[in-house]
């Protein structure tokens, strides 16, 4: 590992291991501000081959001059200076599609698929950005289509053989270890029951009957969430905190970004991590990177 591994904020110092691919999702809370506090001396460090970002804000133009030297393909948001996804990659990706339902969705900024030559198979990756949402609102209910929208296309891509990696910003803690203050959110969007019982069937084993917290009945997914796989019955590991009180100083935080795989791909995981900054002064986003190696 280079010595200026060791030198930047929020990259864990231990060696990259061998055939792997880096790929991370980070939620940039606008990608030109993330430029001009730090991102890219992280991404030199961090040694990342694709990355799915949210979020984004901003153009074609502007991903390209905030990120010189990276292949992108994007989906901007309808509302200027709203949302946006987006896919960076060291080599062209070998075809895009932004398509998830109706125009309302699709016209959003919200998703966006890209096909990623892996060796000699390719791999569909997803940068996803759901709806935050509030409970009893509007608001809400367009999560609601969004969550629709993004079972429907899951079922379409996942499969016992498939290589396909959704990542993103989902915006929803989907277990009590997933919130530090779960209790005082139960009642609120990213942590309602009816939006927990979407990940139970994501996760749940495929085809297999499913019922959900709230109590509901489905059919499994069998996606794989790997940051849960990876740590286990932790609390955490977090990846957004509150600009509230001293949240991130006390690690009050949310667990809400996610690589989620389908089997095939999460049995070539080989490592995991947070790119949690050490203080709050030195983010470069209020999100933290979420960074795995897959072998190729």
């Amino acid at each position: 590992m280079s010595q200026v591994l060791d030198r930047v904020e929020g990259v864990p110092a231990h060696d990259r291991l061998p055939d792997t691919v880096r790929i991370a999702s980070i939620n940039v809370n606008g990608i030109r501000a993330a430029a001009r506090n730090g991102m890219p001396d992280w991404l030199a460090a961090a040694d990342v081959d694709v990355m799915a970002l949210q979020e984004v804000r901003a153009t074609a133009d502007q991903l390209a001059e905030a990120l010189p030297g990276w292949e992108i393909v994007n989906s901007e948001a309808a509302a200027k200076g709203r949302a946006g996804v987006a896919i960076a990659t060291r080599a062209p990706v070998t075809s895009v599609r932004t398509q998830l339902g109706t125009d309302a969705l699709d016209s959003a900024g919200r998703w966006i698929e890209a096909d990623v030559p892996l060796g000699d198979r390719t791999l569909t990756v997803v940068s996803a950005y759901v709806p935050t949402g509030e409970a009893g609102t509007v608001k809400q209910d367009h999560k609601w289509a969004f969550l629709d929208a993004m079972d429907a296309r899951m079922r379409e891509l996942g499969g016992a053989d498939a290589l396909a990696l959704i990542m993103g910003d989902l915006n929803v803690g989907h277990r009590e270890l997933d919130i530090r203050n779960w209790r005082g959110n139960v009642k609120k969007s990213g942590f309602l029951p009816r939006e927990r019982a979407y990940f139970d069937r994501f996760f749940g084993d495929a085809d297999a009957a499913v019922t959900g917290v709230d109590g509901s009945t489905g059919t499994g997914l069998g996606w794989v969430d790997v940051g849960r796989r990876f740590h286990g019955e932790v609390d955490g590991p977090y990846t957004w905190w509150s600009s509230r009180g001293k949240a991130f100083d006390n690690d009050t935080g949310w667990r809400i970004d996610y690589h989620v795989a389908t089997p095939a791909l999460a049995e070539r995981v080989r490592d995991y991590w947070i790119g949690r900054a050490p203080s709050w002064d030195t983010r470069w986003s209020d999100h933290a990177p979420v960074v795995v190696d897959y072998a190729i």
